[in-house]
């Protein structure tokens, strides 16, 4: 194995030629805007918000917010520039390959899936949860060893403890949403502008109805005072909490693998993308603000602070919209990101880095059956016996290793190929991705050290299927067999 076969690269005419003509261009703009919020906005506007004021950044987390937002910002540039430029699917792992090579391509490849499939099971966790709360409010209790990770501690009906068997709901949800991406990705994105839709509404309902009852006492100080640990409030506490609550926009960079099939690529990738990721910016930093606003930033450490907001000042009865809103905004998430992932292993496939059998695509329904199915089996799988902090962990540094390299193929390319048609072009170039690169650096600096361990551990496992499959079946080297031979 040579050093040029690992850097080989597959040409930008070849990766556009690739595009299967089987599937249907059906999204437009409105759609594609609404599977980056549907991917953005979850039940991490309802969670992280009020741990990361208590505990990092106080009212302060305004700017926290800012902040991650800004990086998202010029790296959602770079996203579309690249998803017109290469108008197909596969996200990050195609533009690293038409750049860095194979080798890196895999590895980013590798990586998407901490982001994607491993976010698609702590987030279904999540949901689990909410589902749970929302049906004990109503009066509905199902048992507490059946919805909880697997060996965790849960408490019963009698008060005596034991140990979880599965957590049925969270795979449920998976395997109910896989269902319905495999039926079509026309009928999914309706389905999900409906639930961005009733989401929106539950959360400007919130910052609505919760603005009369601001005190701007409680946001003073705005800054806290460190506490003497780095990360305890002052600056540090707002690159921490930037760091943190980072993992609530993870997803708006799914939304490039609509390329493929949206209508019109170079017109509606870019809307789609600083659409979704301005208004989900707009809406973390108004929820944010009346929340602090509403009650003292160090009483939101619970698993509810919007909730515990909402009782506060008297509207404890509009807590049941805000879990079925929660609950919402956790599904689209989850359909977001399931979907995505299939795309980035069907391209994968294609390219001979994965079996071919993940490629197929439906001949009648024209979406990657094989490669959707495969995902919500281990995804449900994951999601029924893992706890979501160990599955949380992972998504932020694997997001932001992958934000990395887009900025980066973002400068290769313009250099590589400086005067092919670019129908969206990054400005102030190479300023915008290159601050992207520092500010993604920035935010992994926030993470704990512990979070760089498991990355390297999850990438050796990537590196070995690489050396013992992939190279040995890459179309690269053997040009003459097409993705279309194989399916």
């Amino acid at each position: 194995m040579t050093l040029e076969r690992l850097l080989a690269r597959k040409p930008v005419a070849d990766i556009v030629a690739t595009a299967d003509p089987r599937i249907p261009k059906v999204l437009g703009p409105v759609s594609i805007t609404a599977m980056g919020i549907g991917a953005i906005i979850g039940g991490g506007i309802f969670i992280f918000t009020g741990t990361v004021a208590a505990l990092n950044a106080g009212p302060a987390i305004v700017l926290s917010f800012v902040l991650a937002a800004i990086a998202c910002a010029f790296v959602g540039l770079c996203y579309a520039e690249l998803s017109t430029f290469l108008p197909v699917s596969g996200s990050t792992y195609t533009y690293t390959y038409a750049t860095l090579g194979e080798f890196a391509a895999w590895i980013i490849g590798w990586d998407l899936i901490l982001e994607y499939a491993i976010g698609a099971a702590a987030v279904a966790v999540g949901w689990s949860g909410y589902f749970t709360s929302l049906l004990t409010a109503l009066g509905v209790a199902l048992p507490a060893r059946l919805t909880a990770a697997t060996g965790q501690t849960v408490t019963l009906a009698d008060g005596t403890t034991a140990a979880a068997i599965v957590n049925l709901p969270a795979a449920a949800i998976v395997v109910s949403i896989t269902v319905l991406l495999v039926g079509g990705t026309k009928e999914s994105a309706r389905l999900n502008n409906i639930m961005v839709g009733v989401k929106l509404a539950v959360v400007l309902a919130f910052v609505a109805l919760g603005a009369f009852y601001v005190k701007p006492t409680n946001w003073q100080p705005f800054i806290p005072d460190n506490t003497g640990t780095f990360g305890a409030y002052g600056p540090s506490g707002i690159l921490r909490g930037a760091a943190i609550v980072f993992i609530t926009y993870v997803g708006f960079d799914a939304v490039s693998n609509c390329a493929q099939e949206a209508r019109r690529p170079q017109h509606d990738m870019p809307i789609g993308i600083l659409g979704s990721l301005a208004i989900s910016t707009f809406l973390y930093i108004a929820v944010a603000a009346v929340l602090t606003g509403l009650v003292p930033y160090r009483e939101l450490n619970v698993a509810d602070p919007v909730v515990v907001g909402l009782r506060a000042v008297g509207l404890g009865w509009f807590s049941l919209a805000i879990d079925f809103g929660a609950l919402i905004g956790i599904t689209t998430v989850i359909l977001v990101l399931l979907y995505g992932q299939s795309r980035i292993f069907a391209t994968m496939a294609a390219d001979g880095l994965l079996p071919p059998v993940v490629a197929r695509v439906h001949p009648r329904l024209g979406t990657p059956w094989i490669s959707q199915i495969v995902i919500g089996i281990v995804v449900a799988a994951v999601a029924a016996v893992a706890p979501i902090g160990m599955l949380a962990e992972l998504v932020g540094v694997g997001t932001l290793f992958a934000f990395v390299l887009v900025c980066g193929a973002v400068i290769y390319l313009r250099r590589l190929e400086p005067h092919a048609h670019r129908p969206f072009r990054v400005p102030y170039m190479p300023l915008i991705p290159v601050l992207g690169i520092v500010l993604c650096l920035v935010l992994i600096a926030g993470m704990t050290p512990w979070t760089w361990v498991r990355l390297a551990v999850w990438l050796a496992v990537g590196f070995a299927i690489y050396f013992t499959y992939s190279r040995h079946h890459s179309r690269l080297r053997t040009p003459q067999r097409t993705a279309m031979q194989s399916l």
